[in-house]
């Protein structure tokens, strides 16, 4: 009786305790925001302004999407150019590709800053026009700067596929990884291996380990040289906030599965959880660190259970290979669909064809890195570096090129939940229970057991139908004969225009994902003209789906550098760049397309929607066709008044997905049968309006939309127009 008051009362004493530990926690992250909000509020207030600044770095460089490079910085001072005050602030700054700062550095910039949302680590970004080192990185992290930079230039004399990737394996650094390859790692679930991870951390931490090990060092022995080891290796790829965050993270996971304590390493990674969030509480909004305690959580407390329960079907060594990967991936998913529309269907086979060469490339291209000084050594280390790191690539490639490689699914808590009841399906079918003829499984537990059994067979039913209707049956479920089609991508434009076999795209919406799945469905392999009618992101961030495949790009007046990047790019994998003009003509097929917007250097719309190229097609099996970009109404009086518009239009894509921003006698001299409108389900810009769709209705078009009927294909028959949609049955018109 006494043994069971006694537990009684040391569980309650526990759950006091763990009460208080959570108080003072929570506590502790108030106060460290309450301290930091003034001085982020004060940074904060130069929103929308030209400002001057000066800093020091605290984080690598990335590049971003718009070609600029992307990295943290914490402010020593800020103002109005020439008349900088003091101030201290993080602050994400975008600078030229030409600039790079290391760690460490002191820099000054110049540029128009933008404000962020409250939950963001930085307080202010900005777009910087001039930026300039005023004092390089010193002492340790001038030294870990100058081997980063000899490493680099060695690891990029080498041939691709594997080159650009070494950097990032091995020190973190992904400015050599080229965008397509940086997709096709995300699509492949291996991008935690682009860039210092927890995953980089824990094989620091287990190859030391093992070293250690194997000279005959005790436990104490081997901790302390995988915690120093560890320590250097963070100096070495810059001790940013996030590598600090996987460090600290991976470095407690493993340490505890090599030391055989997975039950208090739970426990350590809720301290430290704990501990970094009272350092820098920001990072409790950040999906990186989500992520990182979610993987680290996994490897303590479910590969192990996992891998017992995987060895009823294959032996340990495999199990534990599988576990792995598979533990991170079921805690990761959920996390992964709030703020992602891509799940990855081919992440844990990936990862396991990675897996033996990820630990070879981080540890010898170290090696690499750290043998600068003796440079035949370095280069022949670098070289072996290489062959792994060619085989991750090809991996994520080969395996991105699949067409069940992933599926999309809406970002939110929806997707997340769907995604979440799959994971506790599947590992309610793995994880063994510990069971005996003296305590039977109960009852309750052997029905969810079935129950999610049943779960994932209708699961992977409709996955897999969904798959081949995606990939190798994709075509099937496509009527054949089509000229014109619009493409579901969301908020933007990719519309196709076809004949004889030669295909036209115009636009390629905001991303590469919906885009490469439409032209799958089509059965579109390359693009023989692609028209870029102005450079904002709904037209021209899918780009990387086609960049490869096109022979000709008619594209609209570039607005900037970022615009002529996008085109360099396109133009270095083999299209030919065209800028388009009024009265431009050519030939797709057996159709006839001319270029009837913008006017030649015109003054009154230079660049942007309104010096949108507008492209006319006809005759052969294209029915008359317009495709109006995102004209306003001003630029579309012009156009009425200068094009001959004679007779009335089969097809007309509505500019600017159907804003108000229209001119009445345009659409009204167009007389379109067909009116299109691409425009995104539920978006922010309450597109297309009322008042447009009132404005089409009266000229007497037929009105299709890809938010409520999905894509659209039309097709002329026996010289009458038929529409085929995704999604008719039982959608809103």
């Amino acid at each position: 009786m006494s043994a069971v008051v006694l537990r009684r009362a040391d569980r309650a004493a526990s759950r006091a305790a763990l009460m208080v530990v959570l108080l003072a926690g929570m506590a502790a992250v108030s106060i460290a925001v309450l301290n930091a909000l003034p001085a982020r509020d004060s940074a904060a207030s130069w929103d929308g302004r030209v400002v001057e600044l000066t800093a020091e770095v605290t984080s690598s460089a990335s590049v971003g999407r718009d070609g600029r490079l992307w990295m943290e910085v914490r402010l020593t001072g800020i103002g109005s150019p020439g008349a900088v005050h003091a101030a201290s602030a993080p602050v994400r700054i975008g600078i030229d590709p030409a600039d790079g700062f290391d760690l460490g550095a002191n820099v000054r910039v110049t540029g128009e800053a933008a404000t962020t949302d409250p939950a963001e680590r930085s307080a202010l970004v900005v777009f910087a026009s001039t930026a300039a080192v005023e004092a390089p990185a010193s002492g340790v992290f001038g030294v870990a700067a100058d081997a980063r930079r000899a490493f680099i230039a060695r690891s990029t004399r080498l041939p691709e596929p594997g080159a650009g990737l070494l950097p990032g394996l091995a020190v973190g650094d992904t400015r050599a990884v080229s965008e397509t390859l940086n997709d096709d790692m995300r699509t492949t679930g291996l991008s935690h291996l682009t860039a210092v991870s927890g995953a980089n951390c824990a094989i620091v931490v287990g190859a030391m380990f093992w070293l250690t090990a194997l000279c005959g060092g005790g436990r104490a022995l081997r901790v302390i040289v995988a915690a120093t080891s560890l320590t250097g290796f963070v100096v070495l790829v810059t001790p940013e906030p996030s590598v600090i965050r996987a460090a600290v993270v991976a470095g407690v996971a493993m340490l505890t599965v090599l030391l055989g304590r997975p039950q208090a390493g739970a426990g350590m990674l809720a301290l430290c959880v704990v501990g970094i969030l009272i350092v820098d509480p920001w990072l409790a909004a950040t999906p990186g660190f989500a992520l990182s305690v979610a993987a680290s959580a996994a490897l303590i407390l479910l590969a192990p259970p996992l891998t017992r329960g995987m060895r009823r079907w294959m032996p340990a060594p495999v199990a534990l290979a599988i576990a792995v990967p598979l533990a991170a991936q079921l805690a990761c998913g959920p996390i992964i669909a709030l703020f992602a529309e891509q799940q990855s269907l081919v992440g844990i086979a990936a990862n396991l064809l990675a897996a033996p060469a990820a630990p070879i490339a981080t540890v010898i291209g170290l090696l690499a890195c750290l043998t600068a000084p003796i440079p035949p050594l370095a280069d022949l280390l670098a070289a072996s570096a290489w062959l792994p790191a060619a085989w991750i690539a090809t991996t994520a490639t080969t395996a991105a090129d699949l067409p069940i490689a992933q599926i999309l699914l809406p970002a939110g808590i929806g997707s997340a939940l769907l995604v979440l009841g799959v994971s506790i399906a599947l590992a309610l079918v793995i994880l063994r229970p510990r069971v005996d003829e003296a305590t039977p499984e109960r009852p309750l537990m052997r029905n969810l057991r079935r129950a999610a059994a049943a779960a994932l067979i209708v699961v992977l039913s409709l996955s897999a139908s969904r798959a081949l209707l995606d990939g190798p049956l994709a075509t099937a479920s496509t009527p054949e004969g089509w000229s014109i089609a619009a493409c579901d991508v969301g908020q933007g434009d990719a519309l196709l225009v076809r004949s004889e076999g030669a295909v036209a795209l115009i636009d390629t919406g905001p991303k590469p994902e919906p885009l490469t799945k439409c032209l799958r469905s089509l059965g579109i392999e390359r693009i023989d003209l692609l028209v870029l009618t102005h450079f904002d992101l709904d037209h021209v961030g899918g780009v990387a789906a086609v960049r490869g495949k096109v022979g000709v790009v008619l594209h609209g007046p570039p607005g900037g550098p970022d615009d002529q990047r996008a085109l360099d790019e396109l133009a270095a994998a083999g299209a030919a760049l065209t800028e388009g003009e009024t009265g431009l003509r050519g030939q797709l097929g057996a159709t006839s397309w001319r270029v009837l917007w913008p006017q030649r250097a015109s003054v009154a719309f230079p660049t942007g929607n309104d010096a949108s190229v507008v492209v006319e097609f006809s005759g052969g099996d294209v029915p008359r066709s317009m495709f109006l970009g995102d004209l306003s109404a001003a630029p579309q009086r012009m156009l009425l008044r200068t094009a001959r518009l004679i007779g009335g239009y089969a097809v007309v894509k509505v500019a600017h997905h159907g804003s108000a921003d229209q001119e009445p006698a345009l659409y009204q001299a167009l007389r379109p049968t067909i009116a299109l409108f691409t425009v995104g389900m539920e978006n922010d810009y309450g597109h297309p309006r009322a008042e447009t769709l009132d404005l089409l209705g009266a000229t007497g078009a037929h009105v299709f939309r890809t938010d409520q009927q999905g894509r659209i294909l039309v097709r002329m028959e026996d010289g009458e127009l038929r529409v085929w949609t995704e999604a008719s049955v039982g959608r809103p018109r």
